[in-house]
């Protein structure tokens, strides 16, 4: 009632009541006055009071719209000093591609989190431990960096340098970092020495320098529930599978934690998952 009273008696605003009508902070509507995008009408000389009036109603409404499609305050008040279609319209051209953009951005991270979750969801289920399987699986885009790896503390300054190198993108990360034992070591019998760190790529990437390919074909895979550092152990049973069979090594072998203690502390649902190449 106190507002419809204001605006039929005077069409004068104090700073507090425009901030209510309009939904805008008062340290908001000031800090418009300082920089000059939208003063008030009329400041009292005595007292500083702020006043508004109705006549710039619409002017507010569209600093707030601009501001809703993400224009930066300069954009705003440039359009406003200028009021140029043609301005406002590459303004909003810009803005939209901007958009564009952001949704593509976050459908590729939407898509990246279905793929873990099920990952996650099917490793939980995973009852078939420490015993040799054979798989066909498609060819796979990877990230890699070749560096002999012995240690935990080898791995994560090999991890931060292909991070950086891939642009610092952390989505990329998420559950997909491995390690490969090249074909060499498997036919020696040396599985704790580990020649390149890699990332699976779920998504199309630029080729440059780190990016590889894991080639289509028949693996020799086994679940187990553990870290590297049990993993010898398997190695030698997918190595005797390998040679009871008749199969041929046919390159490096993948190592992959599909569950470990970043994602959960019990032990027991920690999941390791070697793939050795064969023909």
């Amino acid at each position: 009632m106190y507002v419809l009273w204001v605006i039929e008696m005077k069409n004068r605003f104090k700073i507090g009541e425009m901030s209510k009508l309009h939904k805008v902070p008062v340290k908001t509507l000031r800090y418009y006055d300082e920089i000059g995008l939208f003063k008030p009408i009329e400041i009292e000389e005595d007292s500083g009071y702020r006043y508004y009036s109705t006549e710039q109603f619409e002017q507010l409404n569209t600093i707030n719209y601009l501001k809703f499609l993400g224009f930066s305050l300069k954009e705003i008040q440039t359009h406003l000093e200028k009021r140029d279609a043609g301005c406002f319209l590459d303004l909003l051209k810009k803005q939209k591609q901007i958009t564009d953009d952001t949704i593509i951005r976050l459908q590729t991270i939407s898509n990246q989190f279905s793929k873990r979750i099920n990952e996650i969801e099917q490793s939980l289920k995973v009852d078939t431990l420490e015993e040799p399987i054979l798989k066909h699986i498609s060819k796979r885009t990877i990230m890699c960096i070749y560096k002999q790896v012995c240690s935990d503390a080898v791995l994560e300054i090999v991890l931060r340098k292909l991070e950086n190198q891939a642009n610092g993108n952390p989505s990329l990360f998420i559950g997909k970092v491995g390690l490969t034992v090249a074909q060499t070591n498997l036919e020696q019998g040396k599985f704790d020495e580990y020649c390149s760190v890699f990332i699976v790529c779920e998504e199309d990437v630029p080729e440059s320098e780190l990016t590889k390919h894991f080639k289509a074909g028949d693996y020799a895979c086994i679940y187990f529930r553990g870290t590297r550092s049990n993993a010898k152990r398997y190695y030698k049973m997918l190595l005797q599978f390998i040679n009871t069979n008749g199969y041929e090594i046919d390159g490096d072998s993948i190592e992959r934690m599909l569950i470990d203690q970043y994602i959960t502390t019990d032990s027991t649902l920690h999941l390791t998952e070697i793939q050795i190449p064969i023909k």
